[in-house]
C-alpha cells in the first residue's frame, strides 16, 4: 500500500501536472511533484520499517485518522464531480480505450506478469483480481487538482466501477472455474 501512494504522489502528480491546463513548463511539474507531501510520508514509513523504529501510538492514531477520512474524501469529491458532469459529452471514444485498457487489457497482462513470477497460486489470483478492479477514485481528485480534464477521468471512474459488476464476476469464474 504504502509503495502504491509513492508512485500515485510521484509518477501520477507528474502525469497529472503535465496534462494541466495550467502547466508552464517541465519545471512547474517537478514543483509539483516535489511539493507532493505524500510521497515524503510514504518515504518517512520505508525507512521507519526499515530501521524498526517504533512509532508511538500517540503518532500512530493520528495517522489513523487521516488515513480513515482519506476515502470518505476522496469519494465526496468523485461525486461532486459526478454531480457537474453532462453525460452528453462525454469523449465516447477516450472513455472507451479507457476502459478497455483498465477491465480487459490489464487483467490480461497480469496473467502474462504472474506467469513468469514466482509466487503461489493464491498470490497470483490476487494479482489478476486487482489489475481488473475499476478506474481508482483516487485519479479524480488529481485530475480536479491539477485540471487535467476531470470530467473524463470522473466519467470514466464511475462507469468502470459500473461495469465492474460484470467483468469482476467474470474474471472471479476465470479464477475459480
Amino acid at each position: 500500500m504504502v509503495l502504491q501512494q509513492l508512485a500515485m504522489s510521484t509518477i501520477g502528480v507528474f502525469f497529472a501536472a503535465r496534462g494541466s491546463s495550467q502547466n508552464a513548463g517541465m519545471k512547474m511539474v517537478w514543483q509539483r511533484v516535489v511539493r507532493m507531501p505524500v510521497a515524503y510520508g510514504a518515504l518517512l514509513g520505508i525507512l521507519l520499517q526499515l530501521v524498526h523504529f517504533p512509532v508511538p501510538a500517540s503518532v500512530m492514531t493520528c495517522v489513523k485518522l487521516v488515513g480513515d477520512a482519506a476515502i470518505p474524501t476522496i469519494m465526496i469529491v468523485l461525486g461532486m464531480q459526478l454531480a457537474v458532469i453532462s453525460f452528453r459529452r462525454i469523449d465516447i471514444p477516450k472513455v472507451s480505450i479507457s476502459l478497455i485498457l483498465r477491465l480487459l487489457i490489464s487483467p490480461m497482462i497480469a496473467v502474462l506478469f504472474t506467469m513468469i513470477l514466482p509466487v503461489d497460486t493464491m498470490t497470483k489470483q490476487i494479482m489478476i483480481l486487482l489489475a481488473a478492479m475499476p478506474t481508482a477514485a483516487n485519479t479524480t481528485l488529481l485530475a480536479v487538482q491539477f485540471n487535467t480534464k476531470p470530467d473524463l477521468v470522473s466519467s470514466t471512474t464511475f462507469i468502470s466501477t459500473v461495469l465492474s459488476i460484470i467483468t469482476i464476476p467474470v474474471v472471479l469464474w476465470m479464477l475459480f472455474p
